[in-house]
């Protein structure tokens, strides 16, 4: 009798929860759920901790490091590997991060107790993911090298085999098949394992999906029968949706079809279960947007990942806001969210292969789900599509992040050229110098602890605007202050009076939080006073194009715009982030700048008046 073939599991803890909504369970949360995971039996594997992990840390205000060491003990114990998702050329984080931040990365991960490192590039580029080999390797870690997957004319089975090819000879340890959208077909993804598995078969093949678009679980069968060894699962409550199939459906298909699958102890399951429902309860709850416990055949058009509508849907309530504002403003009939996100889907799928057919995955499907969310406010307020493009976006199309798969469309390359900017070929690391000395250096003027293993000199290097938040106090101000206002306005929707003042204590300061109208972003200040904007003085007003927060440079080594500064018509005088990335405002006419009536950090409405500058 032949010997069956074996599938193991692997818990993606991580990405059920990003997957979901916006934020992560707390370290405590963590600590108590891993022993209940180890019970259950059936995993070889966790996902304990990259991607988004660490920056919504910082923004609950929680020290990112603590937790990924607290939260991998457990599983190292019990002998189950820890692996996290890392963005190849963008580390951690949305944008590109210099060689010795990568380096001193996989140095940190190991030190906490990662194992694999899933390194992936959004576009494909394997000169972004080729270097993490060798850090990881030095960082004493498994390489495990993705194929994001996508459904465009480009993206064929021969692509992705010859991909897989180049990263083995480059010696990756392992292949994960990244089916960030779940919109992988699944015959294609069979005929990929298995070209892998014929010429390396000793190479260990891991598959990842999404459920929303249907397709996860006849992929999942398909690439098994194709000699996957490891197939990433979800759980109860987090199960399906914008999240992955069930190790329970999982374990069952693939034992009736003469796979080897570990047994799931359900006490243990249920334990498990019933404390995710627990963390929901607690805050995490306040986040995850009931669309994204459903399923969607409509992703399959977008292709938009999973592990981005979590937030996406969170995100476009403020835009849906910013946009019927407008409406009202104009005496027009305001729009449903259902309406809205038609028009996103729609816009999605026409600029994408305008902008050159990029794996929607991040970064690159916030960029293109942000361009044509930014389009369709545009056009909405009867503006022009593209007209605004922010910086990261621009990089991306212009080659400076790597090259794309496809060509970039002629409207876009006019648009390029108009405006002076640069296309690139060369390689996309070389745009991005070293930096960790001048981290060094901001960690021993604030007198900083560097941590263990320089743990906190990478987080700064890693996410330097979060960090500062978190060390300052702000992020977890801002975070209880919006939490706090959902908490009412959930508690007015059953009856209770909605508070119009509150005060919420970080690091022993008192922070005054102003609850607005349902929908709005609270005001958050010190009880005493807030730091006061500069300036007071005469001239026309620069109004905020959106909603995020206000930064007066994107960089730490970057000159900041200051009153008494003369700038010209079209000059960057400062930026708004906004779904992730850093857009730029330019000034609207020449003239001297005579105020600044927002703090960097400062969250800012659409059409606030953020800058005066005389002309």
């Amino acid at each position: 009798m032949a010997k069956k073939k074996e599938v193991k599991f692997s818990l993606v803890f991580r990405d059920m929860w990003q997957s979901a909504g916006k934020y992560v369970p707390r370290v405590d949360q963590l600590v108590k759920v891993a022993p209940a995971i180890v019970k259950m039996g059936c995993f070889a594997r966790v996902e304990t901790n990259g991607g988004g992990f660490e920056q919504v840390n910082l923004l609950f205000g929680e020290n990112p490091n603590k937790a990924v060491r607290a939260w991998t003990k457990p599983f190292h114990e019990a002998g189950i590997q820890t692996h996290m998702l890392d963005r190849g050329l963008n580390g951690l984080r949305m944008s590109p991060v210099p060689a010795d931040v990568r380096k001193l990365f996989y140095k940190v991960k190991k030190a906490q107790g990662t194992d694999i490192a899933r390194t992936f590039c959004g576009l494909n580029d394997t000169r972004n993911i080729i270097p993490s080999i060798g850090y990881a390797h030095e960082g004493g870690m498994i390489s495990q090298c993705s194929l994001c997957i996508t459904f465009s004319p480009l993206h064929t089975v021969e692509y992705y085999t010859k991909m897989a090819f180049e990263l083995i000879e480059a010696g990756a340890d392992e292949i994960c098949l990244k089916d960030m959208a779940g919109i992988g077909r699944p015959a294609s993804l069979g005929a990929i394992v298995a070209n892998i598995k014929a010429k390396y078969p000793e190479i260990p093949i891991q598959y990842h999906s999404h459920a929303g678009p249907g397709f996860s679980m006849a992929s999942i069968l398909e690439v098994c029968k194709a000699g996957c060894d490891y197939v990433d699962v979800g759980m109860e409550p987090l199960s399906w949706g914008t999240g992955h199939a069930d190790v329970l459906a999982v374990q069952a298909m693939l034992k009736d079809a003469g796979f080897s699958v570990p047994e799931i102890n359900m006490e243990a399951y249920m334990e498990v279960r019933t404390q995710i429902f627990g963390m929901m309860e607690d805050f995490l709850g306040y986040y995850i947007p009931p669309r994204n416990r459903l399923m969607n055949s409509l992703l399959i058009a977008p292709g938009l990942p999973g592990g981005m509508m979590g937030s996406l849907m969170t995100d476009l309530e403020t835009n849906l806001e910013s946009i019927n504002k407008y409406k009202a403003k104009n005496g027009q009939q305001p729009m449903t969210q259902d309406q809205l996100l038609i028009k996103l889907f729609n816009e999605v799928s026409y600029v994408w292969p305008k902008m050159g057919y990029p794996c929607l995955v991040t970064p690159f499907s916030q960029y293109v789900k942000n361009m044509a969310l930014m389009n369709v406010m545009q056009m909405e307020k009867g503006k022009e599509r593209w007209s605004m493009i922010a910086d990261d976006i621009w990089d991306m199309m212009l080659g400076k992040a790597g090259k794309l798969p496809g060509e970039l469309d002629p409207e876009l390359v006019a648009k390029a050229q108009a405006e002076g900017r640069e296309f690139h070929t060369e390689d996309p690391q070389g745009n991005y110098p070293d930096a960790l000395d001048e981290f060094r250096k901001e960690m021993k003027e604030n007198n900083w602890d560097f941590g263990q293993d320089d743990e906190e000199l990478f987080e700064l290097a890693m996410h330097p605007q979060q960090y500062r938040a978190y060390k300052s106090g702000k992020a977890k101000a801002d975070f209880e202050a919006d939490l706090e206002k959902r908490k009412a306005e959930r508690g007015a929707k059953h009856g209770v009076a909605l508070p119009q003042t509150l005060q919420v204590e970080v690091n022993g300061q008192t922070y005054k939080v102003t609850l607005g109208e349902a929908g709005a972003l609270p005001a958050v200040q010190t009880a005493a006073a807030a730091p006061a904007a500069t300036g007071t003085g005469e001239g026309k007003e620069l109004a905020c194009p959106l909603e995020g927060k206000f930064y007066l440079v994107k960089n730490s080594g970057d000159t900041a715009v200051k009153v008494g500064d003369t700038v010209k018509k079209g000059q960057i005088v400062c930026y708004v982030e906004a779904m992730k990335t850093f857009n730029a405002i330019a000034a609207e006419w020449d003239g001297v700048v005579t105020e600044i009536c927002f703090n960097s950090g400062d969250s800012v409405s659409e059409d606030d008046v953020i800058m005066k500058i005389k002309a």
